[in-house]
C-alpha cells in the first residue's frame, strides 16, 4: 500500500493525488527493470525511525490543556530541538520540547489521532544501507 498524505478525510487533493501517481510510478519502474535483469548497485539512504507517539498535555480528567504550538504546526519531518516550541496552553503558556537529541515530529495534529492520543510521533533519521540488488532468475 502507498500512503500519501497529509489530507483530510473525504477530500480529494490534486497535489496529494499527484505524489501517490509519481510514487506508483517509480514502484512500477523498478518492478519492471528488475524483472528485466537490471542490477542495482549499493546505496544508502536516510530514513526516519520511529522512536515515540507524544500525547497532548492533559488534566487529571484526561482532557487536553495544550495544543501544538503554531512554529511547530505543519512542520512534519523537520529538526525538533531542545527549547524549541512545542505545545501552547490555553492560557497562552508555551511548553517548549525537552529533550536530549534532535528528533523529527510527523503527524502533528493529524485530526485522526486525536482519539488515539497523540499529538504527533518522534522520529530519528538514521541511514540504511542496501546491498547490492539483482534478480536471481535466469
Amino acid at each position: 500500500g502507498v500512503e500519501v498524505g497529509p489530507q483530510p478525510h473525504g477530500v480529494a487533493r490534486a497535489d496529494v493525488l499527484d505524489k501517490m501517481r509519481k510514487i506508483v510510478k517509480h514502484g512500477l519502474d523498478f518492478v519492471q527493470l528488475f524483472n528485466e535483469g537490471k542490477e542495482f548497485p549499493p546505496c544508502t539512504i536516510e530514513v526516519f525511525k520511529i522512536m515515540e507517539k507524544v500525547d497532548y498535555p492533559r488534566n487529571k480528567k484526561g482532557e487536553i490543556t495544550a495544543i501544538i504550538h503554531p512554529k511547530l504546526q505543519d512542520q512534519d519531518w523537520q529538526p525538533l530541538t531542545n527549547g524549541d516550541p512545542l505545545f501552547l496552553t490555553l492560557d497562552g503558556e508555551v511548553i517548549p520540547y525537552q529533550g536530549n537529541c534532535t528528533v523529527y515530529p510527523t503527524f502533528i495534529n493529524e485530526a485522526a489521532y486525536y482519539e488515539k492520543n497523540q499529538a504527533f510521533v518522534k522520529t530519528e533519521k538514521i541511514q540504511l544501507t542496501a546491498r547490492l540488488l539483482r534478480s536471481s532468475a535466469s
